[in-house]
């Protein structure tokens, strides 16, 4: 495990199902010092409201995707407290190694549109 990077999830045979996915399951999910900087200067608001929740996000979502630009798998969560989608993103390093990259609040119109076109798959 990476320095300084703790374990916040673990990739289930669920979402490698869903997505088609050729990895092993059981694979840990870290977050890493640098993985937090990134989200703290991209969306800073959005980390502050519902970082903590990432754990949960990764363990419970209500959608996962695999984003086609960039490989990364995406986890969905509607948070009901204020009714926003939030996605915690979760990129492949070099090495193999799973980690959170993103947290932030989705579009509500662009999500159910991507529910609708199938790209978000229910969970």
């Amino acid at each position: 495990m990476p320095d300084h990077a703790k374990q916040v999830g673990v990739l289930c045979q669920r979402v490698i199902d869903l997505l088609g996915l050729s990895m092993t399951e059981g694979q840990s999910i870290l977050l890493g010092e640098s993985n937090i900087a990134h989200m703290v200067s991209r969306h800073p608001a959005d980390f502050a409201l519902y970082g903590e929740y990432i754990p949960l996000i990764l363990s419970a979502p209500d959608y996962v995707a695999l984003n086609a630009k960039d490989g990364s798998i995406e986890y969905v969560k509607e948070v009901q407290v204020n009714s926003v989608y939030v996605k915690v993103a979760v990129r492949v390093s070099a090495r193999g190694q799973l980690f959170a990259r993103s947290v932030y609040r989705l579009n509500t119109n662009r999500v159910l549109n991507f529910i609708e076109k199938g790209t978000l798959k229910r969970y």
